[in-house]
Protein backbone atom coordinates (compact mmCIF):
# COMPACT_ATOMS: atom_id res chain seq x y z
CA UNK A 1 0.00 0.00 0.00
CA UNK A 2 1.42 3.58 -0.42
CA UNK A 3 2.02 6.24 1.68
CA UNK A 4 0.35 8.71 2.08
CA UNK A 5 3.32 10.92 1.33
CA UNK A 6 3.81 8.64 -1.87
CA UNK A 7 0.48 8.92 -3.01
CA UNK A 8 0.58 12.58 -2.57
CA UNK A 9 3.66 12.82 -5.00
CA UNK A 10 2.16 10.20 -7.37
CA UNK A 11 -0.97 12.66 -7.72
CA UNK A 12 1.33 15.46 -7.77
CA UNK A 13 3.15 13.50 -10.85
CA UNK A 14 0.03 12.24 -12.69
CA UNK A 15 -1.33 16.53 -12.45
CA UNK A 16 2.06 17.75 -13.56
CA UNK A 17 1.95 15.25 -16.85
CA UNK A 18 -1.81 15.96 -17.01
CA UNK A 19 -0.79 19.82 -17.32
CA UNK A 20 1.51 19.46 -19.75
CA UNK A 21 -0.16 17.28 -21.94
CA UNK A 22 -2.93 19.85 -22.13
CA UNK A 23 -0.04 22.41 -22.65
CA UNK A 24 1.20 20.73 -25.74
CA UNK A 25 -2.67 19.66 -26.99
CA UNK A 26 -3.04 23.90 -26.62
CA UNK A 27 0.17 24.38 -28.46
CA UNK A 28 -0.22 22.31 -31.50
CA UNK A 29 -3.72 23.51 -31.97
CA UNK A 30 -2.29 27.11 -31.69
CA UNK A 31 0.57 26.22 -34.33
CA UNK A 32 -0.24 28.31 -37.36
CA UNK A 33 -2.27 27.21 -40.31
CA UNK A 34 0.72 26.95 -43.38
CA UNK A 35 -0.21 27.74 -47.06
CA UNK A 36 2.56 27.38 -49.14
CA UNK A 37 3.15 28.59 -52.93
CA UNK A 38 5.77 29.80 -55.41
CA UNK A 39 5.52 33.29 -56.25
CA UNK A 40 7.29 35.79 -58.92
CA UNK A 41 9.33 38.29 -57.03
CA UNK A 42 12.00 39.09 -59.30
CA UNK A 43 12.41 38.20 -63.31
CA UNK A 44 9.78 39.74 -65.91
CA UNK A 45 6.61 38.97 -64.19
CA UNK A 46 7.40 40.01 -61.09
CA UNK A 47 4.86 43.36 -61.36
CA UNK A 48 2.14 41.00 -61.18
CA UNK A 49 3.67 38.60 -58.24
CA UNK A 50 4.72 41.07 -55.73
CA UNK A 51 0.97 42.62 -56.49
CA UNK A 52 -0.83 39.44 -56.12
CA UNK A 53 1.70 38.80 -52.42
CA UNK A 54 0.55 41.84 -51.62
CA UNK A 55 -3.10 41.09 -51.63
CA UNK A 56 -2.17 37.84 -49.89
CA UNK A 57 -0.43 39.22 -47.40
CA UNK A 58 -3.34 41.49 -46.67
CA UNK A 59 -5.67 38.64 -46.60
CA UNK A 60 -3.61 36.96 -43.89
CA UNK A 61 -3.49 40.44 -41.54
CA UNK A 62 -7.35 40.40 -41.73
CA UNK A 63 -7.96 36.82 -40.75
CA UNK A 64 -5.73 36.59 -38.30
CA UNK A 65 -7.08 39.86 -36.87
CA UNK A 66 -10.54 37.75 -36.76
CA UNK A 67 -8.97 35.04 -34.95
CA UNK A 68 -7.27 33.04 -37.91
CA UNK A 69 -9.36 29.47 -39.40
CA UNK A 70 -10.28 26.55 -37.11
CA UNK A 71 -8.98 28.74 -34.35
CA UNK A 72 -5.07 28.96 -35.48
CA UNK A 73 -3.39 31.35 -36.64
CA UNK A 74 -2.33 31.64 -40.47
CA UNK A 75 0.79 31.95 -41.96
CA UNK A 76 1.88 32.66 -45.51
CA UNK A 77 5.38 30.56 -46.41
CA UNK A 78 6.62 31.01 -50.19
CA UNK A 79 9.51 31.55 -52.07
CA UNK A 80 10.36 33.14 -55.22
CA UNK A 81 9.91 31.60 -58.30
CA UNK A 82 12.01 33.78 -60.26
CA UNK A 83 9.63 34.30 -63.13
CA UNK A 84 11.04 30.77 -64.18
CA UNK A 85 8.90 27.37 -64.77
CA UNK A 86 12.16 25.45 -64.05
CA UNK A 87 12.12 26.50 -60.48
CA UNK A 88 8.68 25.30 -59.53
CA UNK A 89 8.84 21.54 -59.07
CA UNK A 90 11.74 22.33 -56.50
CA UNK A 91 9.77 24.69 -54.67
CA UNK A 92 6.71 22.59 -54.49
CA UNK A 93 8.60 19.42 -53.67
CA UNK A 94 10.06 21.44 -50.55
CA UNK A 95 6.97 22.95 -49.96
CA UNK A 96 5.14 19.63 -49.58
CA UNK A 97 7.62 17.16 -48.08
CA UNK A 98 9.98 19.35 -46.49
CA UNK A 99 7.77 22.54 -45.54
CA UNK A 100 4.84 20.12 -44.76
CA UNK A 101 2.89 23.28 -45.48
CA UNK A 102 -0.80 22.31 -44.64
CA UNK A 103 -2.67 23.87 -48.10
CA UNK A 104 -0.85 24.50 -51.12
CA UNK A 105 -1.96 27.36 -53.75
CA UNK A 106 -0.18 28.49 -57.02
CA UNK A 107 1.93 31.35 -57.74
CA UNK A 108 0.94 34.29 -61.33
CA UNK A 109 -0.28 32.47 -64.24
CA UNK A 110 -0.22 29.36 -66.73
CA UNK A 111 3.67 28.88 -67.29
CA UNK A 112 3.76 28.57 -62.98
CA UNK A 113 0.97 26.54 -62.33
CA UNK A 114 1.54 23.74 -65.22
CA UNK A 115 4.67 22.87 -63.55
CA UNK A 116 3.57 22.31 -60.26
CA UNK A 117 0.44 20.03 -61.11
CA UNK A 118 2.31 16.95 -61.54
CA UNK A 119 4.35 17.41 -57.97
CA UNK A 120 0.25 18.09 -56.45
CA UNK A 121 -1.14 15.45 -58.22
CA UNK A 122 1.49 13.18 -56.88
CA UNK A 123 0.73 14.37 -53.33
CA UNK A 124 -3.08 14.34 -53.72
CA UNK A 125 -3.45 17.61 -52.80
CA UNK A 126 -5.89 20.11 -53.82
CA UNK A 127 -4.93 22.85 -55.61
CA UNK A 128 -5.63 26.84 -56.78
CA UNK A 129 -4.31 28.04 -59.43
CA UNK A 130 -4.07 31.81 -59.91
CA UNK A 131 -5.08 32.89 -63.64
CA UNK A 132 -3.72 29.93 -65.86
CA UNK A 133 -5.60 29.65 -68.80
CA UNK A 134 -6.74 26.08 -69.27
CA UNK A 135 -4.17 24.64 -67.54
CA UNK A 136 -6.18 21.27 -66.59
CA UNK A 137 -7.77 20.81 -70.08
CA UNK A 138 -4.40 18.06 -70.26
CA UNK A 139 -4.17 17.20 -66.88
CA UNK A 140 -8.00 16.59 -66.77
CA UNK A 141 -6.80 16.62 -62.34
CA UNK A 142 -10.19 16.72 -59.95
CA UNK A 143 -8.60 18.65 -57.65
CA UNK A 144 -7.50 21.59 -59.49
CA UNK A 145 -9.51 24.97 -59.33
CA UNK A 146 -9.10 27.67 -61.26
CA UNK A 147 -9.45 31.27 -60.15
CA UNK A 148 -9.47 33.46 -63.41
CA UNK A 149 -13.00 34.72 -65.05
CA UNK A 150 -12.08 32.47 -67.76
CA UNK A 151 -14.64 29.72 -67.76
CA UNK A 152 -17.69 27.89 -69.67
CA UNK A 153 -17.19 25.16 -71.61
CA UNK A 154 -14.33 26.29 -73.75
CA UNK A 155 -11.90 28.03 -71.57
CA UNK A 156 -9.12 28.32 -74.41
CA UNK A 157 -12.05 30.24 -76.33
CA UNK A 158 -13.29 32.07 -73.23
CA UNK A 159 -10.44 34.01 -73.38
CA UNK A 160 -10.09 35.63 -76.83
CA UNK A 161 -14.27 35.68 -77.34
CA UNK A 162 -14.30 39.87 -76.85
CA UNK A 163 -11.25 40.16 -79.87
CA UNK A 164 -13.36 38.22 -82.16
CA UNK A 165 -16.77 39.76 -81.34
CA UNK A 166 -15.88 43.28 -81.66
CA UNK A 167 -14.05 43.19 -84.68
CA UNK A 168 -16.19 40.99 -86.94
CA UNK A 169 -19.01 43.99 -85.68
CA UNK A 170 -17.36 45.85 -87.63
CA UNK A 171 -18.38 47.14 -91.48
CA UNK A 172 -16.95 46.07 -93.43
CA UNK A 173 -15.65 42.80 -91.77
CA UNK A 174 -12.23 42.06 -91.46
CA UNK A 175 -10.87 39.29 -93.48
CA UNK A 176 -7.74 38.07 -92.79
CA UNK A 177 -5.60 37.56 -89.53
CA UNK A 178 -2.31 37.51 -88.22
CA UNK A 179 -1.09 35.76 -84.89
CA UNK A 180 2.00 36.02 -83.40
CA UNK A 181 2.84 34.45 -80.01
CA UNK A 182 5.60 33.43 -77.26
CA UNK A 183 6.57 29.79 -77.34
CA UNK A 184 5.17 29.00 -73.68
CA UNK A 185 2.28 27.26 -72.47
CA UNK A 186 -0.06 30.18 -71.79
CA UNK A 187 0.23 31.24 -75.34
CA UNK A 188 -0.39 27.89 -76.37
CA UNK A 189 -3.31 27.75 -74.88
CA UNK A 190 -4.34 30.73 -76.14
CA UNK A 191 -3.72 29.96 -79.47
CA UNK A 192 -6.10 26.87 -79.37
CA UNK A 193 -8.64 29.31 -78.50
CA UNK A 194 -8.15 31.60 -80.99
CA UNK A 195 -7.67 29.74 -84.13
CA UNK A 196 -10.72 27.94 -83.25
CA UNK A 197 -12.50 31.23 -83.20
CA UNK A 198 -10.64 32.18 -86.25
CA UNK A 199 -11.87 29.50 -87.98
CA UNK A 200 -15.52 30.11 -86.71
CA UNK A 201 -15.27 33.62 -87.91
CA UNK A 202 -14.33 32.55 -91.51
CA UNK A 203 -11.10 34.19 -90.91
CA UNK A 204 -8.46 33.31 -93.49
CA UNK A 205 -4.71 33.35 -91.49
CA UNK A 206 -1.90 34.93 -93.26
CA UNK A 207 0.80 35.20 -90.71
CA UNK A 208 0.99 32.24 -87.60
CA UNK A 209 4.31 31.91 -86.06
CA UNK A 210 5.97 31.95 -82.70
CA UNK A 211 9.21 33.63 -81.01
CA UNK A 212 11.21 32.28 -78.36
CA UNK A 213 10.46 33.90 -74.83
CA UNK A 214 14.26 35.01 -74.93
CA UNK A 215 13.53 37.31 -77.79
CA UNK A 216 14.92 41.32 -77.49
CA UNK A 217 14.31 42.48 -80.62
CA UNK A 218 10.15 42.35 -81.94
CA UNK A 219 11.14 45.01 -84.92
CA UNK A 220 11.96 41.88 -87.59
CA UNK A 221 8.43 39.73 -85.49
CA UNK A 222 6.15 43.09 -86.44
CA UNK A 223 7.88 43.94 -89.95
CA UNK A 224 6.96 40.02 -90.63
CA UNK A 225 3.51 40.76 -89.41
CA UNK A 226 2.88 44.10 -91.46
CA UNK A 227 4.09 41.94 -94.83
CA UNK A 228 0.94 40.03 -94.38
CA UNK A 229 -0.86 43.23 -94.40
CA UNK A 230 -3.68 41.33 -92.39
CA UNK A 231 -7.05 43.48 -91.00
CA UNK A 232 -6.23 41.79 -87.36
CA UNK A 233 -3.37 40.95 -85.41
CA UNK A 234 -3.91 38.74 -82.16
CA UNK A 235 -1.04 38.42 -79.91
CA UNK A 236 -0.32 36.01 -77.26
CA UNK A 237 2.21 37.46 -74.88
CA UNK A 238 3.80 38.20 -71.22
CA UNK A 239 4.80 41.49 -69.70
CA UNK A 240 8.40 41.76 -71.36
CA UNK A 241 7.50 40.66 -75.17
CA UNK A 242 4.43 42.83 -74.55
CA UNK A 243 6.46 45.93 -74.22
CA UNK A 244 8.91 44.79 -76.95
CA UNK A 245 5.85 44.27 -79.63
CA UNK A 246 4.12 47.70 -78.70
CA UNK A 247 6.85 49.73 -78.76
CA UNK A 248 8.11 47.94 -82.32
CA UNK A 249 4.37 47.91 -83.55
CA UNK A 250 4.85 51.87 -82.81
CA UNK A 251 8.68 52.03 -84.68
CA UNK A 252 7.13 50.15 -87.48
CA UNK A 253 4.00 51.87 -88.01
CA UNK A 254 1.48 48.53 -88.14
CA UNK A 255 -1.29 49.42 -90.57
CA UNK A 256 -3.58 46.09 -89.05
CA UNK A 257 -7.46 47.31 -88.39
CA UNK A 258 -7.53 46.09 -85.23
CA UNK A 259 -4.77 45.01 -83.10
CA UNK A 260 -3.95 43.26 -79.53
CA UNK A 261 -5.84 40.59 -77.80
CA UNK A 262 -3.93 38.49 -75.69
CA UNK A 263 -1.81 40.59 -74.72
CA UNK A 264 -0.74 40.09 -70.78
CA UNK A 265 1.19 43.27 -69.10
CA UNK A 266 -0.80 45.82 -70.35
CA UNK A 267 -3.48 45.41 -67.16
CA UNK A 268 -0.40 46.35 -64.84
CA UNK A 269 -0.03 50.12 -63.71
CA UNK A 270 3.63 49.84 -64.22
CA UNK A 271 3.05 49.09 -67.98
CA UNK A 272 0.66 51.60 -68.58
CA UNK A 273 2.72 54.60 -67.39
CA UNK A 274 5.94 53.18 -69.30
CA UNK A 275 4.40 52.55 -72.60
CA UNK A 276 2.10 55.85 -72.08
CA UNK A 277 0.33 57.19 -75.52
CA UNK A 278 1.53 54.20 -77.10
CA UNK A 279 -0.94 52.29 -76.27
CA UNK A 280 -3.93 53.90 -77.77
CA UNK A 281 -5.97 52.17 -80.06
CA UNK A 282 -5.09 48.67 -78.92
CA UNK A 283 -7.46 46.18 -77.82
CA UNK A 284 -6.89 44.03 -75.65
CA UNK A 285 -8.28 41.28 -72.79
CA UNK A 286 -8.57 42.83 -68.85
CA UNK A 287 -10.48 41.28 -66.21
CA UNK A 288 -11.58 44.17 -64.03
CA UNK A 289 -12.03 47.12 -63.62
CA UNK A 290 -13.25 49.64 -60.96
CA UNK A 291 -16.10 50.70 -63.01
CA UNK A 292 -19.45 50.73 -63.39
CA UNK A 293 -21.31 47.34 -61.49
CA UNK A 294 -17.42 45.54 -61.04
CA UNK A 295 -17.45 48.19 -58.17
CA UNK A 296 -19.16 46.85 -55.31
CA UNK A 297 -18.33 48.00 -51.47
CA UNK A 298 -15.93 45.07 -51.29
CA UNK A 299 -13.50 45.85 -53.99
CA UNK A 300 -13.58 49.24 -53.02
CA UNK A 301 -12.56 48.89 -49.80
CA UNK A 302 -10.22 46.21 -50.67
CA UNK A 303 -8.54 49.00 -53.48
CA UNK A 304 -8.02 51.39 -51.08
CA UNK A 305 -6.80 49.85 -48.35
CA UNK A 306 -4.25 48.27 -50.96
CA UNK A 307 -3.36 51.79 -52.91
CA UNK A 308 -2.26 52.83 -49.50
CA UNK A 309 0.21 50.36 -48.78
CA UNK A 310 0.93 49.48 -52.62
CA UNK A 311 3.56 52.80 -52.64
CA UNK A 312 5.18 51.39 -49.51
CA UNK A 313 5.70 48.18 -50.66
CA UNK A 314 6.85 49.04 -54.34
CA UNK A 315 4.35 47.57 -56.13
CA UNK A 316 1.60 48.17 -58.81
CA UNK A 317 -0.04 51.42 -57.69
CA UNK A 318 -3.47 50.93 -58.58
CA UNK A 319 -4.03 47.16 -58.17
CA UNK A 320 -7.02 46.82 -60.91
CA UNK A 321 -5.76 43.44 -62.60
CA UNK A 322 -4.58 40.98 -60.01
CA UNK A 323 -5.07 41.78 -56.44
CA UNK A 324 -8.59 41.57 -55.74
CA UNK A 325 -8.39 38.15 -57.82
CA UNK A 326 -5.40 37.64 -55.34
CA UNK A 327 -6.91 37.69 -52.49
CA UNK A 328 -10.51 36.24 -53.67
CA UNK A 329 -8.39 33.30 -54.23
CA UNK A 330 -7.38 33.43 -50.55
CA UNK A 331 -11.09 34.31 -49.75
CA UNK A 332 -12.06 30.94 -51.46
CA UNK A 333 -9.79 28.94 -49.33
CA UNK A 334 -10.62 30.31 -46.06
CA UNK A 335 -14.23 29.82 -46.57
CA UNK A 336 -13.96 26.28 -48.04
CA UNK A 337 -11.73 25.67 -44.66
CA UNK A 338 -14.81 26.83 -42.56
CA UNK A 339 -17.06 25.30 -44.60
CA UNK A 340 -15.63 21.67 -43.95
CA UNK A 341 -14.47 22.51 -40.60
CA UNK A 342 -10.68 20.95 -41.16
CA UNK A 343 -7.80 20.76 -43.27
CA UNK A 344 -9.01 17.09 -45.12
CA UNK A 345 -7.92 18.03 -48.72
CA UNK A 346 -10.59 15.68 -49.98
CA UNK A 347 -13.61 17.07 -47.97
CA UNK A 348 -11.91 20.65 -49.22
CA UNK A 349 -12.32 19.55 -53.16
CA UNK A 350 -15.70 18.35 -52.68
CA UNK A 351 -16.57 21.48 -50.98
CA UNK A 352 -15.04 23.65 -53.71
CA UNK A 353 -17.08 21.34 -56.33
CA UNK A 354 -20.10 21.99 -54.89
CA UNK A 355 -20.40 25.46 -53.55
CA UNK A 356 -20.65 29.09 -54.56
CA UNK A 357 -18.11 31.69 -52.88
CA UNK A 358 -18.63 35.21 -52.55
CA UNK A 359 -15.60 37.40 -52.90
CA UNK A 360 -14.48 41.12 -53.94
CA UNK A 361 -14.12 39.95 -57.26
CA UNK A 362 -17.92 38.88 -57.24
CA UNK A 363 -19.29 35.23 -57.30
CA UNK A 364 -17.36 32.02 -58.14
CA UNK A 365 -18.81 28.72 -58.91
CA UNK A 366 -16.49 26.02 -60.27
CA UNK A 367 -17.49 23.87 -62.88
CA UNK A 368 -16.40 19.90 -64.01
CA UNK A 369 -13.06 21.01 -64.96
CA UNK A 370 -12.39 23.41 -61.85
CA UNK A 371 -12.83 26.53 -64.16
CA UNK A 372 -15.60 29.20 -63.75
CA UNK A 373 -19.07 27.87 -64.56
CA UNK A 374 -19.22 31.20 -66.66
CA UNK A 375 -16.48 33.51 -68.13
CA UNK A 376 -16.18 36.89 -67.36
CA UNK A 377 -13.89 38.31 -69.92
CA UNK A 378 -13.60 41.98 -70.79
CA UNK A 379 -12.78 43.71 -74.10
CA UNK A 380 -10.94 46.79 -73.80
CA UNK A 381 -9.96 49.79 -76.22
CA UNK A 382 -6.92 52.31 -75.00
CA UNK A 383 -8.00 55.96 -75.84
CA UNK A 384 -7.06 59.25 -75.50
CA UNK A 385 -3.97 58.47 -73.39
CA UNK A 386 -1.79 61.41 -72.66
CA UNK A 387 1.81 61.39 -70.88
CA UNK A 388 2.68 58.82 -68.07
CA UNK A 389 1.49 59.91 -65.02
CA UNK A 390 -0.88 57.05 -63.16
CA UNK A 391 -4.01 59.31 -62.65
CA UNK A 392 -5.28 58.84 -66.06
CA UNK A 393 -5.91 55.43 -65.63
CA UNK A 394 -8.37 56.18 -62.98
CA UNK A 395 -10.46 57.67 -65.79
CA UNK A 396 -12.86 55.15 -67.09
CA UNK A 397 -12.80 56.86 -70.52
CA UNK A 398 -9.23 55.81 -70.99
CA UNK A 399 -9.69 52.42 -71.31
CA UNK A 400 -12.93 52.05 -72.54
CA UNK A 401 -15.00 48.15 -71.63
CA UNK A 402 -16.29 47.54 -75.10
CA UNK A 403 -17.35 44.21 -73.91
CA UNK A 404 -19.26 41.95 -72.19
CA UNK A 405 -22.33 44.46 -73.65
CA UNK A 406 -23.60 44.83 -70.22
CA UNK A 407 -20.55 46.38 -69.12
CA UNK A 408 -19.80 48.81 -72.81
CA UNK A 409 -19.10 52.33 -71.43
CA UNK A 410 -17.71 53.23 -74.64
CA UNK A 411 -17.23 52.98 -78.48
CA UNK A 412 -14.25 51.29 -80.62
CA UNK A 413 -12.10 53.43 -82.55
CA UNK A 414 -11.35 51.73 -85.60
CA UNK A 415 -9.47 51.02 -87.29
CA UNK A 416 -6.37 51.38 -84.71
CA UNK A 417 -4.59 54.22 -86.72
CA UNK A 418 -7.20 56.13 -86.57
CA UNK A 419 -7.66 55.68 -82.46
CA UNK A 420 -3.35 56.64 -82.52
CA UNK A 421 -4.32 59.88 -83.36
CA UNK A 422 -1.77 62.74 -85.12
Amino acid sequence: MLKRADLTAWRGALLGATVLLAGAAAARAADPITIGFGMALTGGIAPNGKAALLAMQMWESDINAKGGLLGRPVKLVYYDDQSNPSTIPGIYTKLLDVDKVDLVISGYGTNMIAPALPVIMQHNRTFLGLFGLSVNSEFKYPNYFSIVPIGGPQPKQAFSKGFFEVAMAQNPKPATIAFAWADAEFAHNAMDGARELAKEAGLKIVYDRSYPPTTSDYTPIVRGVQAANPDLVFVASYPPDTVGIVRAANEVGLKAKLFGGGMVGLQSTSIKTQLGPLLNGIVDYDFWLPFGAMATPDSIDFLKRYQAKSAGAGVDLLGYYLPPFAYSDMQVLQQAVEGVGSLDQQKLADYMRSHTFKTIAGDITFGPSGEWTEARVLEVQFQNVKGNDVEQFKDPKVEIVLSPPALKNGTLIYPYADAKGP
